[in-house]
């Protein structure tokens, strides 16, 4: 915050209650963009801002993070259109309430196949939601060239195993739903699912769907939880192991819906549902390449927390109400 200018500081800050928290999109924002973009800023001051995302991502996480950023940039390269937008810095960086180690404050970073929400209350973390995609999800030429980003052999390796009976008895058999109804598989006019993630807090209740993890075998769960593990671990070791025990406690009523193939070369949709967390991994059509069918080299995934935890808002809530009540 000391890097910037009084009209910079204007222009990244905000309340910590701000509505811009949810103002962001995986595309390309059609408004006046809140933040200021980290290609529009000096190099000391981008490095700083990025300081701030990496000292809050685990090493993975921020890995993963700029892999998203230099896709986009090799996307760019690849069709050679959309040089001014299809960037490595293409992204817009805000704050939220100011940075203390007892009060709420937090920050967004958001752009094009990429939106990571950090909200931050003493030593607790909230990182929902994040939004990682890529088009394609490997670079094979170009400045960029052998980076890549998502593993989808572990998605595979649970759907794979989640299609058996699990259990004599069981009440659902199967991890698998059909792709032509019901909200994991919902196809629009257009012939596509929507987009993972489109959904307002508090205004949609999304139904389980698949194969609910207490009717799993031990084998299948801890291949459930593994998958989990792989976007847990985008945050520091604390708040993994907050969100993994979360998720563990709640483990019984964790549902994985499947849609599509299991192989390495098939497209393929998978959600992860529970109480605490919501996790979507989509193959998707092309957008700015031709293929006119969903394939895996175009995906995006999304992690939510149900019930409140995204942007922290029952953290916040919380906080607010024991110490921040009228006339204290």
């Amino acid at each position: 915050m000391d890097s910037l200018t009084p009209v910079q500081r204007k222009a990244v800050v905000f309340e910590i209650d701000a509505p811009e928290w949810r103002m962001w999109i995986n595309a390309f924002p059609t408004w006046d963009p809140h933040g200021l973009r980290l290609e529009d800023m000096e190099q000391g001051q981008r490095d700083r801002a990025l300081a701030v995302v990496r000292a809050c991502l685990s090493d993975e996480g921020y890995a993963d993070t700029r892999t998203a950023m230099k896709l986009n940039a090799a996307l760019g390269e690849l069709i050679d259109q959309y040089r001014d937008t299809l960037t490595e810095y293409g992204y817009f960086f805000a704050l939220f309430g100011t940075p203390s180690s007892t009060e709420p404050w937090g920050w967004q970073l958001w752009g094009h196949h990429l939106d990571v929400h950090c909200f931050i209350l003493g030593r607790q973390m909230v990182l929902t939601p994040t939004f990682m995609g890529a088009e394609p999800v490997e670079a094979d030429r170009g400045t960029y060239q052998g980076i890549r980003l998502f593993d989808g052999a572990a998605g595979g390796r649970v759907g794979t195993a989640a299609q058996p009976a699990p259990r004599a008895g069981s009440p659902c058999r199967t991890a698998r739903v059909d792709p032509g109804t019901g909200p994991a598989g919902r196809v629009g006019e257009s012939g596509r699912r929507p987009p993972p993630g489109r959904r307002r807090p508090g205004q949609r209740v999304v139904p389980y769907e698949g194969l609910r993890a207490a009717n799993m075998t031990s084998g299948q769960q801890e291949l459930l939880l593994g998958l989990v593990n792989t976007y847990a671990h985008r945050m520091p070791a604390g708040p993994a192991g907050v969100l993994l025990d979360d998720v563990q406690r709640h483990l019984d009523d964790t549902h994985i819906a499947w849609i599509g193939g299991a192989g390495s070369d098939d497209a393929f949709y998978y959600r992860v549902h529970s109480p605490v967390v919501l996790i979507e991994y989509d193959c998707h059509q092309g957008v700015f390449l031709d293929n006119g069918q969903p394939e895996p080299f175009h995906v995006h995934t999304i992690v939510r927390t149900p019930n409140g935890g995204d942007y922290g808002r029952d953290l916040l809530r919380r906080h607010l109400a024991s110490h921040h009540r009228p006339g204290r």
